[in-house]
C-alpha cells in the first residue's frame, strides 16, 4: 500500500534550498563587491594624487565624489529593486485595488524627466508635507529609486511571466498555495532571467545619479563642477570625471558577467 505525499511538503522541501543558495551567493557576492569597490577608491585617490594640476591637488574631491555617487547608487539600487519586486508582483495582481495603483505608480514614474522627479521631491514634497523633512541626499536618493523601481518593475514581471506556466500548474497541483508557488517555484527561476537587465538598470541608474548635482549634492558631477569653475580648466577636469564615470560602469559590467556565469543564466543541464 503507497502513500500519498503531505500537500506542499515535497515541492517546499524540494525548493526552498535552491532558493535559499541562489540568494546566499546573491549576498555572498554584493559583500565581496562593496570590499573591492573599497579597494577600488583608495586606489583611485592615490593615482589621482600623481596627476597633473588641477587634478592631483584635488584628489580627495574627486574620490570623495565618486564614493557618493557610488553609495547613492547602491542605496537607490537596493530600495528600487524592492520597489520594482513589489510593483511587478502587483501589476500580476488579480485584484484591481492592487493592480491600478501600481500601474498608475509606474505609468507616472516611466512617463515624467527624472530630473523632474528628483526637483519636485526636494523642492516640492517639503512644501506639501511640512513634516517630512528631505536633505540633498534622501530627497535624491527618494526619486532615484522610485524612477528605477518603475523599470524595475516591468523587468520583474516580464521574468514572472516568461517562467512557463506549467511550472506553477505542476506546484499547485502538488498542493501549493498561489503564494508558495510564487515564492519558492517561479521568483528562483525569475531571479536567474531578470539578473542582466536588472544590472543594466543599476548601471543607468549609476550615469542617472549625476542628475542629483541639481539639487547641490556633492557628487562626482557637482565635484567636477566646482574643480572646472575653480581653475577655468574644463578639459582635464571634465576628462576625469568620464573617466571615473567610465571606470564604475565597466566595473558593474564586469560584476553583472561574473554574476551572470555564477548563477548559470540561461544555462541548461
Amino acid at each position: 500500500m503507497t502513500t500519498t505525499p503531505t500537500k506542499a511538503a515535497v515541492p517546499k522541501a524540494q525548493a526552498a534550498p535552491g532558493a535559499h543558495i541562489e540568494l546566499g551567493r546573491i549576498f555572498l557576492f554584493l559583500g565581496a563587491c562593496a570590499i573591492g569597490f573599497w579597494v577600488f577608491f583608495e586606489i583611485l585617490a592615490v593615482v589621482l594624487k600623481y596627476m597633473p594640476e588641477p587634478i592631483g591637488s584635488r584628489a580627495d574631491l574627486f574620490s570623495s565624489g565618486a564614493k557618493q555617487t557610488l553609495v547613492l547608487t547602491l542605496t537607490a539600487g537596493v530600495f528600487g529593486l524592492i520597489a520594482g519586486v513589489l510593483a511587478g508582483l502587483g501589476k500580476l495582481s488579480k485584484k484591481p485595488w492592487i493592480r491600478i495603483p501600481t500601474d498608475f505608480y509606474v505609468w507616472i514614474m516611466r512617463g515624467t524627466p527624472l530630473l523632474v522627479q528628483i526637483l519636485f521631491m526636494y523642492y516640492a514634497v517639503p512644501a506639501l508635507l511640512p513634516w517630512l523633512r528631505l536633505n540633498e541626499f534622501s530627497a535624491a536618493c527618494l526619486a532615484l529609486a522610485l524612477n528605477v523601481g518603475a523599470y524595475n518593475a516591468e523587468v520583474i514581471r516580464a521574468g514572472v511571466q516568461a517562467v512557463p506556466r506549467g511550472q506553477r500548474e505542476a506546484a499547485e497541483s502538488l498542493g501549493l498555495s498561489s503564494g508558495q508557488t510564487m515564492r519558492w517555484v517561479v521568483l528562483p527561476q525569475a531571479i536567474r532571467i531578470v539578473i542582466p537587465p536588472l544590472v543594466n538598470n543599476i548601471v543607468a541608474l549609476l550615469k542617472d545619479s549625476s542628475l542629483a548635482s541639481t539639487i547641490g549634492l556633492l557628487e562626482l558631477s557637482l565635484a567636477g563642477n566646482r574643480i572646472s569653475s575653480e581653475t577655468f580648466m574644463p578639459v582635464p577636469v571634465l576628462t576625469t570625471v568620464a573617466a571615473v564615470y567610465l571606470l564604475l560602469t565597466s566595473a558593474l559590467s564586469i560584476i553583472t558577467h561574473f554574476l551572470e556565469k555564477r548563477l548559470a543564466v540561461g544555462r541548461r543541464n
